[in-house]
């Protein structure tokens, strides 16, 4: 939904609300987990992305902030079986601190053209996050597919009850990595018409870009430690 007023008229703390603060390196320390967390919650972020294993870890430092937890399961290939992303959906989703839970779409079975089984394996795993009162957000990895792969994907989600779709995990080798670019996820804005949330992750890492999305409408942003200063403009170098 496009906001009311210019992205660059927002406050901080106004911007902030659109970011999803990814904390998913997997070699992150645990005070590096913390800190990092304890950071996304004082700008205001929406979300903390983490690794299920961290719930318990991050969970006191979000309490009685506006920052949620936001799970990333079957991170970051989506390989596993459903019942395998239904069980450490089931998992995470009890938690209070729990806003939004991620899933990562396989990706080779959308590049196979098994839309199908792709289909029945996002409703799964959005019946799981329903069940507990969460929403879901569809990672799709769309470096790695072509336009009509995309948007079949989209068509999935929206028939499996997804409520956002996304773009990308910041973690595909092998490729060219572009991300979220305005040219994405316009096309998945146009391919949804309003039937998902749309969050676009990967290559957001400037101010201009972060600001772009936000004026066309995007609903949330994935991005990591590094770029957050820099797309809330706290970065001054």
């Amino acid at each position: 939904m496009k906001p009311s007023k210019k992205a660059a008229e927002m406050s901080v703390r106004e911007l902030a609300s659109y970011i999803d603060y990814s904390v998913l390196k997997p070699e992150f320390t645990e005070q590096e987990i913390i800190d990092l967390t304890k950071d996304g919650v004082q700008l205001g972020c929406a979300t903390i992305c983490i690794n299920p294993g961290y719930m318990d870890l991050c969970e006191p430092y979000v309490k009685g902030s506006d920052t949620m937890l936001c799970p990333v399961c079957d991170f970051p290939f989506g390989t596993s079986s459903t019942e395998s992303k239904v069980k450490q959906i089931e998992i995470v989703a009890k938690y209070d601190s729990v806003k939004e839970v991620d899933i990562v779409a396989n990706f080779g079975l959308i590049r196979s053209g098994k839309y199908e089984e792709v289909t029945k394996d996002i409703k799964a795993c959005v019946d799981a996050a329903h069940k507990y009162g969460r929403e879901i957000k569809v990672i799709f990895e769309t470096d790695a597919l072509n336009e009509e792969q995309v948007r079949r994907t989209c068509h999935c989600c929206i028939e499996a009850g997804a409520d956002f779709v996304k773009t990308s995990t910041g973690f595909l080798t092998g490729h060219d990595n572009h991300g979220a670019t305005p040219e994405l996820i316009q096309m998945m804005m146009d391919e949804v018409q309003g039937k998902c949330k749309i969050k676009g992750s990967g290559c957001i890492r400037t101010r201009e870009h972060f600001l772009q999305l936000i004026d066309m409408g995007i609903d949330r942003m994935g991005v990591g430690y590094k770029s957050v200063p820099v797309v809330l403009g706290l970065d001054k170098k």
